[in-house]
């Protein structure tokens, strides 16, 4: 009898032992699986955050390219503006030194004048004297200055009219020249490169 009982203690004490083991496997599958949720609870949370930061940088990248082409259209437009200004500034500086030059020859050409009506009202047995030849170099001197700034002689006698470069004071009649031509010049006229700084003072015929 007494053999049976331990018996039966044994069986059950094995058995408690087998149930404990059970237990335990159970309580470690809980915990993995309980881990496993917490871990798929914190990817959750975390996965949006990341998409949320990835987005703010985009944000941040984008609005930095669109600073960065506002810069340089305004660079560019700064750039053409300079350049604008500088090609202005270069034409009126030539402009301005044209019109000075054009004033100074203006004041020049009645010297011009008066130097040619002098050496032709010397007389022919004057015209080899000394005081006659220096003031004929003198001229000579003052022509090729005046060419060489960029004065040249208007073309009257001979050419057909032209108003943009001749001034007719007087009209008349002349069977050996074609029509509406300059036969007589009574001032001349010069152009400074191509303006007109004093039209020739001419009598068309015809």
């Amino acid at each position: 009898m007494e053999e049976k009982d331990k018996t039966i203690e044994v069986i059950k004490a094995a058995m408690e032992k087998e149930e404990e083991a059970k237990n335990s496997e159970k309580s470690v599958e809980d915990k993995i699986d309980q881990s496993t949720c917490i871990d798929e609870t914190i990817n959750d949370k975390i996965k949006p955050g990341k998409s949320l930061l990835k987005s703010s940088k985009n944000k941040e990248l984008a609005a930095k390219e669109e600073k960065i082409l506002e810069l340089n259209d305004r660079l560019m437009r700064s750039m053409a503006e300079f350049d604008n200004f500088r090609k202005r500034s270069e034409k009126e500086k030539s402009q301005m030194y044209d019109l000075g030059v054009k004033s100074i020859i203006e004041k020049m050409l009645p010297i011009i004048d008066n130097f040619e009506r002098g050496l032709d009202s010397v007389k022919e047995t004057d015209k080899d004297s000394p005081l006659v030849q220096g003031f004929n170099m003198i001229y000579k001197q003052l022509m090729t200055t005046m060419e060489e700034i960029g004065v040249k002689l208007i073309e009257a006698v001979g050419n057909e009219f032209d108003p943009n470069f001749h001034n007719a004071v007087m009209h008349g009649e002349d069977e050996e020249l074609g029509e509406n031509i300059v036969s007589e010049e009574y001032q001349k006229g010069y152009m400074y490169h191509d303006t007109v700084v004093r039209h020739s003072m001419v009598k068309v015929v015809n």
